[in-house]
């Protein structure tokens, strides 16, 4: 075993945060800005690159690389239980949504996740960059050419919008996704992309041009609620861009008259 070994309870139902137990030297690596609270004799420390055991100046300086290319912050937040008995520390979720576990010594020791996914996990799990080797998935995917791989055989929370849906496929099953509703898979999934068929269906359907191609064998969480499906509802209704200042007003109409809208 790597990684420490750190046990956890996830609180809440669409604002959840996860609580993680720290026996005394224990670790666990997150997200700048994802701490929510922690009990004393727990020392935070802020470090270069992604908090994996890489030995040398040019081990950190590559660590920290990859995560620029994932749009991530070149620094990380380690938090350690320097006390003698267990002490606690709680990360919350940037927005609505659920938190998923991921035991990455039962998943093969990779998973590949959108880039904004990773929250926190046990100290050693390496948080890198995932090429895609297929044009279309690269320019059509919804996150580009640059995935997040986490690799270890340690704790790692991935968090998502809405609801998430765990899905395994048997090799050769075929599951479509969007391409923003995809929030991890297994190192075994083949991932492409496909184009909707039809001009009508792809112009007036409302879903895209394209959507995310998945076949087994292998493991796919996907969520219901993108958060640039949620941004870009909330930029909708904003009055700057046209929405109403009063939702649910039965008057709103009247009102924006004498508003000058």
């Amino acid at each position: 075993m790597n990684n420490h070994e750190i046990d956890y309870k996830i609180y809440g139902d669409d604002m959840q945060f996860v609580e993680v137990e720290l026996d005394p030297n224990e670790t666990v690596v997150a997200e700048a800005g994802s701490l929510m609270m922690m009990e004393d004799s727990i020392h935070m420390e802020t470090i270069f690159g992604d908090g994996s055991q890489s030995n040398g100046l040019m081990g950190k300086l590559f660590s920290a690389g990859k995560r620029m290319l994932t749009g991530e912050s070149l620094f990380m937040t380690t938090f350690t239980n320097q006390g003698q008995g267990k002490k606690h520390v709680s990360f919350a979720s940037p927005y609505p949504g659920k938190i998923v576990p991921m035991d990455l010594s039962e998943l093969g020791g990779r998973i590949i996740c959108q880039k904004d996914a990773f929250l926190a996990a046990a100290k050693g799990v390496t948080v890198g960059i995932e090429f895609q080797r297929k044009i279309g998935a690269g320019f059509f995917g919804g996150e580009g050419f640059i995935m997040q791989k986490l690799e270890g055989d340690g704790m790692a929370f991935v968090h998502a919008g809405g609801t998430i849906h765990k899905k395994e496929l048997a090799p050769g099953e075929i599951l479509r996704v969007d391409t923003g509703c995809l929030v991890a898979m297994t190192s075994g999934i083949d991932y492409n992309i496909e184009m909707v068929k039809g001009v009508k269906t792809a112009l007036f359907g409302g879903e895209g041009l394209f959507f995310a191609t998945l076949r087994g064998p292998g493991t796919v969480w996907v969520q219901s609620l993108p958060f640039s499906r949620l941004a870009s509802r909330v930029f909708a209704a904003m009055p700057a861009a046209g929405g109403a200042k009063d939702e649910g007003s039965a008057l709103r109409g009247i009102f924006n008259l004498f508003d000058g809208d």
